[in-house]
């Protein structure tokens, strides 16, 4: 029988370690506003592209529509996020960011910014560069499926 040792397995490290970044980072956005990933995905996609409806926002975060909602009710329960009715389409709405939640973003920016510096510092230059041209090249890749 053949077996699949997981630890070398790509997919399965990816994921592992895409978990251990995420979980690590989480502690910085945890500890200055009590936010889960969900709400972070949520926050930082809103800060940086303005306005954007769930369904949007699920896409761009790759989070299920039930993550999305539960993100964008507490949010919005915070004060932090605004919903809009689309003119056309009653079923769709746009959300924002409100003043509360975009000095949320903002004062996030840059300690997301010094985290990246932090992790990316315990690299050799050769190594940083090997890991960016690996990843763009598996999203290359996979895009082209």
């Amino acid at each position: 029988m053949d077996i699949l040792e997981l630890e070398g397995f790509l997919p399965y490290r990816l994921y592992r370690l895409a978990d251990a970044v995420s979980r690590e980072f989480s502690k910085v956005y945890k500890d200055r506003h009590g936010l889960t990933r969900p709400e972070w995905r949520t926050l930082s996609g809103l800060g940086q592209r303005g306005t954007m409806t769930a369904t949007e926002l699920g896409e761009q975060s790759a989070m299920h529509k039930t993550k999305v909602s539960r993100a964008v009710a507490e949010l919005e329960r915070r004060r932090w996020l605004m919903r809009t009715a689309d003119e056309n389409d009653r079923r769709v709405e746009h959300l924002t960011l409100s003043k509360t939640g975009l000095a949320a973003y903002r004062e996030m920016v840059p300690l997301a910014k010094a985290f990246e510096r932090e992790l990316l510092a315990k690299f050799g230059v050769d190594e940083r560069a090997a890991i960016m041209s690996g990843m763009a090249a598996l999203e290359m890749a996979l895009e082209g499926k």
